[in-house]
């Protein structure tokens, strides 16, 4: 017998050993990352798949709850991943190992404070306290940023072994976000340098214009955690020598963080 064909295209075998979960996956990301909820055309065009598999994949997500379709014929995220998101957030182990460690620095700062982990080339914002102050941020729990231009990012690339770094570095492509936003793996790799010689990174509006922080990595290889924490702020509460007074209280909060995961999440012995 053969192999059972894509009706709708002739060609594409419908199966476990095509990828067809990670493939679902991928049109779920783009329709998540989407500024503006993409249509049917958009996702062919952006995914590069078959027209039948993707109508296929799009009807199985939304049975299941993971995709809504607009009245405009939009697709966004649909509310069964609020839910996984929800409960995956309030049992994450190590969010639960951070939180007296956030507040303790937010209430030194009044400022926002973020706690952000590395997954492949981007920083997942694993948990937020707000400023206390008018001006605030609107970064969200959850989001993704560019490594390149994040405090968090950079200073958890720092960590890593240079030949890993070198990989990272030349795969990424430098969007500019600002006049500020670093352009190439060079700028990069010179910056991580003088990060790994300082203890803390910047990020001197290189992600938003009018926005700056100062970050400090949360390094536990043994509970695979690589990432950092930061204060936030806007550039006109956040010059240089405020930023440097943070400093400290961030590195602080990081070591504090880092002994605690340790202690909790570390290998049994």
């Amino acid at each position: 017998m053969t192999q059972h064909q894509d009706t709708e295209t002739g060609s594409e075998p419908d199966g476990p050993d095509t990828g067809t979960l990670g493939k679902a996956i991928a049109v779920l990301d783009l329709i998540a990352r989407a500024e503006v909820a993409p249509r049917f055309t958009d996702l062919l065009t952006l995914s590069g798949q078959p027209r039948g598999s993707l109508h296929r994949q799009l009807r199985h997500l939304a049975m299941e709850g993971l995709v809504e379709l607009g009245p405009d014929g939009g697709y966004t995220p649909g509310l069964r991943l609020l839910q996984f998101a929800s409960r995956a957030w309030s049992r994450h182990s190590f969010r639960q190992v951070a939180e007296p460690h956030l507040k303790h620095l937010h209430e030194r700062t009044g400022e926002t404070v973020h706690l952000g982990l590395l997954r492949e080339d981007e920083i997942i914002y694993l948990d937020k306290i707000e400023s206390r102050q008018a001006v605030r941020m609107h970064s969200q729990v959850g989001n993704a940023a560019p490594v390149y231009c994040t405090g968090v990012g950079k200073v958890a690339l720092s960590c890593l072994p240079d030949e890993r770094l070198a990989q990272i570095a030349s795969r990424l492509r430098f969007q500019t976000f600002t006049p500020a936003t670093l352009a190439d793996a060079g700028a990069l790799l010179s910056q991580v340098e003088a990060i790994r010689a300082r203890g803390y990174a910047f990020d001197l509006e290189e992600h938003q214009p009018g926005i700056r922080c100062v970050a400090a990595a949360i390094a536990v290889p043994e509970a695979n955690i690589l990432g950092g924490i930061s204060v936030t702020a806007p550039a006109f509460r956040a010059d240089m020598d405020q930023l440097e007074a943070w400093a400290d209280d961030v590195c602080a909060a990081a070591r504090a963080i880092v002994q605690d995961a340790l202690q909790r999440l570390g290998p049994r012995r």
